[in-house]
């Protein structure tokens, strides 16, 4: 368990894109599928039309630079950051008059491509523009802060593969991932060939063999997918007071489905704790004010950005507790005070529940 616990995300140098090739398991590969952000129909389809991608840290290549975050000069450092605490403007030139041609938020990463006169051109995932250096982090402190928000994650390469208990084909199973599945992933053991993810709050293991994984910062959206975004999430609050936090049934039923994606197997005080981290960012400015808008918010929930939870919606076999949890939420508790982040534990200051830290 120690070893499958081993984070990767401890370690500023983890942002190589990797796919490894041992021998574990007993699951057959099938063709390729490069997409990491599929969405499936349903409710995701609807509700986030404009979807960006994540960017992969070590893959993104923008002309002849590569990202590298081991690169020590911040001159040569090609990755930059947003440093706001809403949203920050990109511009189609390197004034404050240009037209807008998308945002940057909280936590949201790109690529330089030029530097001048107080201006940084930039590549976040659709977006090419100009942002202000003012609201920017550069070299050191942008590569910290991506290796603090970003994540890695692994997705499923082969038809589907069993989620074990323990690290061995003899171990017991959890469930089944479907081809295309993307999870957080919390260890890797190279020697053993066994990947230790985020199975609804439990340490799962998967054999590296049937993943492919990754390590993503989340991006900005252009002004047309901002645009989509909004239409689609003022399509989805019809009929819909969020001022009060009521909602329809469906609404509460896609919360409890997050809630059980992200900590189906954590005690009922967690599975609350992250549908308050739910509520909390409809609350603050720095997000969607929807329900529908922050689950679906481009990279914030592997579940959801993978489709699973859309899978858990439609299905209807959703856990008690966590339609529990989700109207306990919905009523204005938070176990959580104001907080608007969580991850599993690994060292990070914050509040701990159950496997997750609070922050």
């Amino acid at each position: 368990m120690a070893k499958g616990r081993r984070m990767l995300a401890a370690v500023l140098g983890l942002v190589m894109s990797l796919t490894l090739l041992l021998q574990t398991g007993m699951e057959v590969r099938a063709g390729e599928d490069s997409s990491l952000h599929d969405m499936r129909g349903g409710v995701a389809s609807l509700l986030n039309p404009g979807i960006t991608e994540s960017i992969t840290v070590a893959s993104v290549k923008t002309g002849n630079q590569n990202l590298d975050p081991h690169q020590d000069a911040d001159s040569q450092s090609t990755l930059v950051m947003a440093n706001v605490k809403s949203a920050l403007n990109v511009r189609s030139e390197a004034n404050e008059d240009a037209d807008k041609v998308g945002k940057l938020y909280k936590d949201c990463g790109g690529l330089i491509l030029e530097r001048r006169d107080g201006w940084t051109k930039l590549q976040s995932g659709n977006i090419i523009g100009w942002a202000s250096d003012e609201f920017l982090l550069f070299g050191d402190e942008a590569r910290m802060l991506a290796n603090d928000v970003g994540k890695m994650i692994a997705m499923v390469n082969t038809e589907a593969v069993w989620v074990r208990m323990e690290p061995s084909t003899e171990a017991g199973m959890y469930g089944l991932l479907p081809k295309g599945e993307i999870v957080e992933v919390l260890g890797n053991d190279e020697e053993t060939g066994w990947v230790c993810i985020d199975y609804e709050g439990n340490d799962g293991y998967v054999s590296s063999e049937y993943v492919d994984l990754d390590f993503k910062i989340d991006t900005g959206e252009t002004v047309a997918e901002i645009k989509a975004r909004e239409e689609a999430e003022r399509e989805a609050k019809r009929h819909v007071n969020y001022g009060e936090y009521t909602t329809d049934a469906d609404t509460l039923l896609l919360l409890a489905a997050l809630i059980q994606c992200e900590a189906g197997g954590e005690a009922y005080e967690g599975q609350v704790a992250v549908g308050a981290v739910v509520m909390n960012r409809v609350r603050s400015p720095a997000y969607p004010d929807s329900i529908h808008g922050v689950i679906y918010a481009s990279g914030q929930f592997t579940p959801a950005m993978s489709g699973k939870v859309n899978r858990v919606y439609e299905s209807g076999r959703i856990y008690e507790s966590c339609i529990r949890a989700a109207e306990e939420a919905l009523s204005g508790v938070s176990n959580v005070g104001d907080l608007t982040h969580f991850r599993r534990v690994n060292g990070r200051e914050g509040l701990v529940i159950g496997n997750h830290v609070f922050y």
